[in-house]
């Protein structure tokens, strides 16, 4: 039971780390994109989006609790592709306007995935 308290916080740790690494990527995306060229910018997020995807499988055995018996990790993992989407295009639309409209898009989806996680309820905000 200990190594599932643990799992859970690295998971929760990790996807915290992803979230404010993307912020700040799409931020730096908006003032001075020469800086998301630089090696350790373009490694770390998928070392970091792996770790968190290895944490969420490794979560789904432990518990066995699958996204085809529970919605609300169907709805999570849904959420998860829009949220990958909005990301991309946060980092690589044409336009500063569209790069920011991405970026806040991503991080709503973002408070959406938490709020699902935190509910266990696909719909976190109609009670």
């Amino acid at each position: 039971m200990v190594a599932l308290a643990w799992l859970k916080l690295a998971h929760i740790a990790l996807a915290a780390a992803s979230v404010g690494f993307f912020a700040l990527r799409a931020r730096w995306a908006m003032v001075d994109r020469s800086r998301l060229s630089r090696p350790w910018l373009r490694i770390t997020p998928h070392l970091l989006d792996t770790l968190l995807l290895a944490s969420g499988v490794a979560l789904l055995v432990a518990t066995a609790q699958w996204p085809w018996h529970h919605p609300w990790l169907a709805a999570k993992l849904t959420a998860l592709l829009v949220y990958i989407g909005f990301g991309f295009a946060a980092l690589r639309a044409p336009t500063r306007r569209g790069r920011l409209a991405a970026t806040l898009a991503a991080l709503a989806t973002a408070a959406y995935i938490a709020a699902v996680a935190l509910a266990k309820d696909p719909l976190p905000f109609f009670p």
